[in-house]
């Protein structure tokens, strides 16, 4: 697992450009909302982050087996846990969960497709609220959905890369997992379709 550079800008500096650059008004990105993937929350909200109170676990209580490999995600620890299937290979990713507990699904599904530069579409229910949003955005910066996606037998809920590496450690989606993009093509590499999958 690589360490994830960060660039450091002062929250005055980062506001004062985006408040240039919307002709002095901040707004925020684009964002998602109604079980799909992250949402870009307004920068000037305090969000509290949890990037350093991960816990190892071990596969066992959460899983009879390790066929296809297994993801346990952990929404309190806001990380994610890989083991292959003979279990030789172990890793920990720190995530973004969804906003609230209401959003929040758990239990258990698996991995049912790989896409490698996903592209994106609003729900139904996000085009009825937020009808100004493009029908479709592909591949690349502005996707929500980073570089690499993790579909799974949930409808509209994935486990993605971002862009947005602030994101990363926060409440910030309505259902998504959401890791760094050089973490998520890491896991795209290891993981199979049939993959289990477990959110507690």
């Amino acid at each position: 697992m690589s360490d994830t550079p960060s660039t450091k800008i002062g929250r005055r500096t980062f506001l004062t450009g985006v408040a240039a650059a919307a002709g002095g008004v901040a707004s925020p990105a684009l964002a998602q909302f109604d079980n799909s993937t992250a949402v870009e929350r307004d920068l000037t909200e305090v969000v509290k982050r949890n990037i350093s109170s991960f816990r190892t676990l071990d596969w066992q209580p959460y899983f009879s087996n390790t066929r296809n490999g297994v993801i346990l995600v952990d929404i309190s620890s806001r990380c994610l846990h890989y083991w292959s299937e003979d279990q030789s290979i172990y890793r920990l990713y720190p995530t973004s969960v969804p906003l609230s507990e209401d959003l929040t699904r758990r239990g258990r599904t698996s991995v049912i497709r790989k896409v490698e530069g996903p592209s994106w579409a609003p729900t139904p229910a996000m085009r009825k609220r937020n009808p100004e949003w493009p029908a479709f955005v592909g591949p690349g910066p502005d996707n929500p959905l980073g570089t690499h996606a993790l579909y799974l037998g949930w409808k509209y809920y994935r486990i993605h890369g971002t862009h947005d590496t602030r994101k990363i450690g926060r409440q910030s989606s309505n259902g998504c997992i959401g890791l760094y993009n050089e973490h998520i093509a890491e896991l795209f590499g290891l993981v199979k379709n049939g993959a289990q999958v477990l959110l507690i």
